[in-house]
């Protein structure tokens, strides 16, 4: 999988701290060996912000690393300023939704729990309408359609060469919600069980008659990076977003996901269960 620049800029971070603190040097003593000041080292070991690759090579040969890893950490840095697709759109978009393509466009493995609608990477484009429209009722046909259209090509990363892991527990409530009517709803179920035929998706869906569950919790989706240290959590809000990395809230939500796909249906009964409710009048 390629390796976009949001990763490459957070592993440059994650690396060099790991070497100052394995010479046992200060954030204050390491600054000062190659001319910089701590809050910019700090900045350089967070996981945002830009750097300046002559610094990273100097840092490293302070820190004593080997060529190859110099070398590498050199390239991270360079290549932390490469933009992705969406960068380039005419209309903005919202922060939040800038910071999910980024990501999204770099992980290795999604686990989402859906409690309201269909995943956005699941949704057809009249389903995909339907939603903007009911969520954003001050948006004019425009903006909806712009929205829309991200969405679509956020899709694209099912179709890549070496997608990403995509396991999705869904709340029948999700299943049933009648949004933009009976027609687009079988087409949106119909499409959701073609894509659970393939080989890198996995669909559970969670029954109303498993009743109240401890992990009751809104929508949210775990985005798994190369490495754990990457690992982030997107959690749905209306108006945006919010994205936690905290390693005691991403335990949270791990173990949330965990307990949701115990209680949900195994993948063969929630298939069943879904072409059911595609059937219904």
């Amino acid at each position: 999988m390629t390796v976009g620049p949001t990763t490459r800029r957070r592993q440059l971070g994650v690396d060099l701290r790991r070497l100052r603190e394995l010479k046992g040097l200060t954030l204050e003593d390491a600054g000062a060996r190659v001319g910089i000041s701590k809050a910019t080292l700090s900045r350089y070991e967070t996981k945002e912000g830009t750097v300046k690759w002559p610094a990273v090579d100097a840092l490293c040969r302070e820190y004593g690393a080997t060529d190859e890893e110099r070398l590498a950490l050199v390239e991270l840095a360079k290549g932390a300023k490469i933009q992705g697709w969406w960068r380039s759109l005419a209309d903005p978009i919202p922060e939040s939704m800038n910071l999910m393509l980024t990501l999204e466009d770099e992980v290795v493995r999604e686990d989402h729990y859906a409690c309201m609608y269909i995943p956005g990477l699941f949704q057809t484009r009249a389903y995909a309408e339907a939603v903007h429209r009911a969520s954003e009722v001050r948006c004019d046909e425009r903006e909806v359609q712009h929205m829309v259209d991200i969405r679509m090509k956020r899709q694209e990363l099912l179709d890549r060469q070496e997608p990403p892991r995509i396991w999705a527990v869904i709340d029948e409530a999700a299943l049933r919600r009648q949004v933009g009517g009976p027609a687009i709803m079988r087409t949106q179920l119909q499409h959701l069980l073609a894509l659970a035929e393939r080989p890198h998706i996995n669909v559970q869906v969670l029954p109303f008659a498993r009743g109240a569950h401890a992990a009751a919790v809104g929508s949210f989706a775990f985005l798994r990076g190369q490495s754990p240290e990457l690992d982030v959590v997107y959690v749905d809000l209306l108006g945006g977003g919010l994205f936690m990395e905290k390693p005691e809230e991403l335990e949270r939500y791990r173990l949330a996901f965990e307990y949701l796909s115990a209680q949900a249906l195994d993948f063969e009964s929630s298939i069943d269960n879904i072409d059911r409710i595609s059937k219904e009048p």
